[in-house]
């Protein structure tokens, strides 16, 4: 980490908006490498939402008062800010979602509603549960065959075979943006050109991919893209589905009840137009204003600023790591997230992620939600540590002497 780029991001200014990254865990100082699974939450976005219940809490678009009318143009204002930043031609192409399973579950269903027996949906091996899960349920409904783009030992697609696996008989690609599971970053745009090319739609899945890079959603000109809040600095249970206005108007409603209508009558019920059409019910008002602050406190730091730092946090962290006997990294692609999958030989991963909490380390442990990819390896899991623009190359050398311990405590 060089000293110019330290400065400019400020790091310990940054750490002064967490609470939580002072706190202690069992008798340590926490150091939080548990990013890829949720990030933490700044005070700015917790004030956010203390604000939003101290001085606006109302239902939405259904009030003529001013508490609902307040509510409401803070809730719409938070659709115009996640337009703006993943630059979606129209606001009512983002749909406020309760995260990227809630989207990916709304295209499925979509989908699912006009696939055939010949048709084929086309996933990656790479996927996590929530990106594989939904289709195989669509499959078994529709008869439609899932295809499924293999991986490398690397941690790569492999597209060898690509022109037989997106056909004329594809209806909708899907993938990841960047693995939970390895950190590679997908070259996505080759798939969605060749979807495009096929006649076929692409989602991706953004979860990973939106807290470390700037998407720009029409230069991708994906048709369907999904991210989660918590995983950008914001609450849980919030988060956005993008859609081209032409498939979301294809799709139908995903749920039936209030704010999604435009006439009820026992006869026939027609729909509110985009995006009230896939927010049915009272939405998270909240969830949705506080990811908007989270969106604009990341903005204000830069996300140049942010993804340059992690990546000089994974060189030196993936550097200290490998110097470790023993020690095997999954996922070894030239273009990876912040993420590192990493087993030690003869050590069970479940084992080294107790030990290295008792010293106030929090890494995940397990197959991350991706059993397929640790099949591909033959291994029950891996200990995953991801990091964020809030963590240090001190934390790293702390984790880095943890995990020597726990390997001579454990060999």
């Amino acid at each position: 980490m060089s000293k110019a780029l330290e400065v400019q991001l400020d790091v310990e200014k940054i750490r002064s908006d967490y609470p939580i990254l002072s706190r202690k865990v069992n008798g340590q100082p926490l150091i939080y490498f548990d990013n890829a699974a949720t990030s933490q939450t700044p005070n700015q976005v917790v004030e956010a939402i203390v604000t939003y219940y101290h001085q606006h809490n109302a239902n939405i678009h259904r009030g003529v008062h001013a508490l609902s009318q307040e509510a409401t143009d803070l809730y719409e204002q938070a659709r115009k800010t996640l337009q703006k930043h993943f630059n979606a031609a129209k606001d009512k192409e983002i749909i406020f979602t309760a995260g990227t399973t809630h989207g990916i579950n709304l295209v499925a269903s979509g989908f699912g509603s006009f696939l055939t027996a010949d048709d084929e949906v086309v996933v990656s091996a790479m996927e996590h549960h929530s990106n594989i899960v939904p289709w195989q349920l669509v499959c078994e409904k529709t008869g439609a065959q899932l295809k499924v783009i293999p991986i490398t030992e690397k941690g790569e697609w492999d597209l060898t075979e690509l022109d037989t696996l997106i056909t004329e008989k594809t209806k909708i690609v899907f993938v990841n943006h960047v693995s939970n599971a390895l950190g590679t970053i997908n070259p996505v745009e080759k798939l969605i050109q060749k979807a495009h090319d096929c006649g076929a739609a692409i989602l991706l899945d953004g979860a990973q991919a939106a807290p470390h890079l700037q998407i720009d959603l029409q230069q991708l000109d994906v048709d369907f893209y999904t991210v989660s809040g918590h995983k950008m600095c914001g609450p849980t249970g919030i988060g956005m589905l993008y859609g081209k206005e032409d498939w979301l108007n294809k799709l139908p409603p995903y749920q039936g009840g209030g704010e999604m209508i435009d006439q009820v009558t026992f006869e026939k019920t027609t729909y509110a137009p985009l995006p009230q059409k896939f927010e049915a019910g009272t939405p998270n008002i909240c969830g949705a204003i506080a990811f908007a602050k989270a969106i604009d406190y990341l903005n204000e730091i830069g996300l140049d600023k942010i993804a340059a730092y992690e990546h000089e946090l994974l060189e030196y962290a993936t550097s200290q790591l490998l110097a470790i006997e023993g020690l095997k990294i999954y996922g070894t692609s030239a273009y990876k997230a912040a993420v590192i999958s990493f087993n030690i030989e003869g050590i069970h991963p479940y084992d080294l992620g107790t030990l290295i909490d008792k010293m106030g380390i929090a890494i995940r442990t397990g197959h991350h939600c991706a059993q397929p990819i640790m099949d591909f390896y033959r291994i029950p899991g891996t200990a995953r540590a991801s990091f964020a623009f809030y963590n240090t190359k001190e934390e790293v050398d702390i984790f880095v002497e943890a995990v020597k311990k726990a390997k001579s405590m454990l060999s």
